[in-house]
């Protein structure tokens, strides 16, 4: 129900832009999140939006304020992440995540998650 993609190879200093797709579900109604893990790490959350309803608040990670950028496409049921000034680092394999209540850092608090996209950035 929840597909991510967006994910590749780029060079240190570059951009990409993750996209999270709902096929049977409106991710309006929903706080979405991104997580991400990279090799041999736990999984860890790098942003999330509540629901327009909930107030539409966002959050980010601290190791990505000022680059990550989280924001709704209502009219795509998209949620995207526009991830600037990429290091290596952020190699990771990126997931959305979805809830129905405010925003959680806890993996076990999201019911429904995507496949992941691998986010690759070369020194």
């Amino acid at each position: 129900q929840l597909q991510a993609s967006g994910g590749g190879l780029v060079q240190a200093g570059g951009s990409l832009r993750l996209s999270c797709a709902a096929s049977e579900l409106t991710l309006r109604s929903y706080t979405t999140g991104w997580f991400r893990r990279a090799p041999g790490k736990e999984r860890e959350l790098v942003s999330y939006i509540d629901r327009p309803g909930s107030g539409g608040r966002t959050y980010y990670a601290d190791s990505v304020k000022g680059r990550f950028t989280i924001s709704r496409d209502n009219a795509k049921n998209t949620v995207d992440l526009q991830m600037n000034s990429l290091n290596p680092e952020d190699t990771a394999v990126y997931y959305c995540a979805l809830r129905l209540g405010m925003g959680s850092d806890r993996s076990r608090d999201w019911r429904y998650w995507g496949q992941g996209t691998q986010v690759t950035v070369s020194s």
